[in-house]
């Protein structure tokens, strides 16, 4: 019997957040920096290199690319394409600066106005360019601030100077998701997201 694919949650907090439905069948691996959350692996983003290559179908890292430096997303990247098997993707969620700005000015908002409303209550304008500050000053933790912004031309190209040969990007609901194949795409991977042939 075939062992089951793995995914890799990057940045993921807990397993008590859960997956798009999609890796329902994936063993769920949690990697995160901070041990509350009880992750599998306790690792900065920055250091997945230390970890064994060509391990995991796919990475998953929904809005946690935005905390690190513009300088260290290469990096990361990069260790996302260490721990990926050939054939395996990234699939990374970030907010949308350019539909916040656009949204931000047509509604005529300030910073420190609502921009949506989540389950962890009111998002500012502010949280979505620097990082949700009820989080960053409840926890006294400042990576839980945002110290980098996407667009979805800005997250291309960044996967690709990262070496990823095939992305595919997608907006909505103020956020920028990519889903980036390490060499060819598996194609029973692709048909999960329903990503049409390269």
């Amino acid at each position: 019997m075939a062992s089951p694919r793995k995914v890799l949650n990057v940045g993921g907090n807990s397993k008590a957040i859960p997956l798009p439905p999609q890796y329902a069948g994936f063993e769920h691996l949690l990697l995160d920096l901070d041990p509350k959350g009880q992750p599998d692996i306790v690792c900065d983003a920055r250091n997945l290199r230390s970890l064994d290559a060509a391990q995991f179908d796919a990475v998953y890292c929904s809005h946690n690319l935005e905390h690190y430096y513009r300088h260290h997303v290469r990096g990361v990247l990069g260790g996302f394409l260490h721990v990926l098997k050939d054939g395996g993707f990234a699939h990374i969620r970030v907010p949308d600066l350019q539909e916040v700005m656009r949204v931000t000015l047509d509604r005529g908002l300030d910073v420190d106005d609502v921009l949506y409303q989540s389950p962890a209550g009111p998002i500012m304008v502010v949280d979505v360019l620097y990082g949700y500050s009820v989080e960053i000053e409840r926890s006294g933790q400042d990576f839980f601030a945002h110290k980098t912004g996407f667009t979805a031309k800005s997250l291309l190209r960044a996967l690709q100077l990262a070496g990823f040969p095939v992305v595919y990007i997608g907006t909505g609901n103020l956020e920028v998701a990519a889903w980036a194949f390490k060499g060819a795409p598996d194609p029973a991977l692709r048909a999960l997201f329903s990503l049409p042939d390269p």
